[in-house]
């Protein structure tokens, strides 16, 4: 399976900052001894081209985004420092998206080892997303012909609002987010289909509404690509999370995502999304269980034709 990984770009950040950077480098390293990819297969992303960044974003924020003049509400929204290296990671996580989506196309499964970054508009960042990941991608395959309908399925337990705003009314994306309804963001966009889970949900409760929500989902169309943002945080002992969802309950969540669209031949694009468990070693064996499952689940198979 080929898997992007950009955990070289590093961002700086200041001591104590409670983003978990080191689980990037820490999971490629976890997919790497573990044999999950075949020589050539763990591929450093290109970096996304201002061209296919503006199929997302609008110009004056790239800009500011580029030249380091966004404001300091701007800055304390997105919750990084400026910095150029900030500005690099932010296009390689996008062009790792990006790249996972072209090889799902081609093999059936691909993923990319950071991305999920759902918290960017077209016009801000916010919640540690600079680049709105999902959204770019979906728009720059569209534009490119090479395909036609795609759904984004957001396990992260935050709600995509960033891809649910950059794609409203969109006839050819779909957007799907299960969350935690009274996590953040406080104020919640419109997905296409929502699925608000309480404070506290357990595995039974958070795998049976994913399940309703995730045949209703994809039984509307026949799908070209898949955009899975697998997200640690639902974990219960995760400090932005609020659910109580075991590491086996997100296994099983894997699971059903993976083998729900291999059953329908539908190629899928995973990527990490958030995760920032007590212990960042938790983070890790929840995304590399994602990357495993699907490396197991979903075999090398050509792109189906849709009629």
């Amino acid at each position: 399976m080929k898997v992007f990984y950009s955990d070289h770009f590093v961002l700086p950040l200041p001591e104590g900052h409670r983003f978990p950077m080191k689980k990037y480098s820490m999971l490629r390293e976890r997919v790497e001894q573990r044999g999950i990819s075949r020589l050539g297969e763990m591929r450093v992303p290109y970096a996304a081209t201002d061209e296919e960044i503006l199929r997302a974003h609008e110009p004056t924020y790239l800009k500011k985004v580029v030249t380091g003049t966004l404001n300091a509400k701007e800055i304390r929204r997105i919750g990084f420092p400026w910095s150029e290296k900030m500005v690099e990671r932010s296009r390689r996580a996008s062009g790792g998206t990006i790249g996972a989506c072209r090889a799902a196309l081609e093999e059936g499964v691909a993923a990319n080892l950071a991305g999920g970054t759902h918290h960017a508009f077209a016009d801000r960042g916010e919640g540690f997303c600079i680049l709105n990941d999902s959204a770019i991608a979906a728009r720059v395959l569209k534009a490119q012909g090479l395909v036609e309908r795609i759904v984004v399925l957001d396990t992260d337990v935050h709600q995509g609002n960033g891809t649910a705003a950059i794609l409203h009314d969109n006839p050819h994306v779909f957007t799907f987010s299960v969350h935690g309804a009274k996590n953040y963001p406080f104020h919640k966009e419109e997905s296409d289909l929502d699925v608000p889970l309480s404070d506290g949900a357990d595995d039974g409760e958070y795998l049976a509404a994913l399940g309703r929500g995730l045949k209703r989902v994809l039984d509307l169309a026949p799908w070209d690509l898949a955009i899975f943002l697998a997200g640690a945080d639902p974990f219960v002992d995760d400090m932005l999370g609020r659910l109580s969802v075991t590491k086996e309950g997100l296994d099983e969540r894997d699971r059903m995502v993976l083998e729900s669209c291999q059953e329908r031949g539908i190629p899928v694009a995973v990527t990490m999304a958030g995760g920032y468990a007590k212990k960042v070693e938790d983070t890790v064996d929840i995304h590399f269980q994602t990357v495993r499952r699907a490396a197991a689940l979903l075999t090398p198979q050509r792109r189906p034709t849709h009629g």
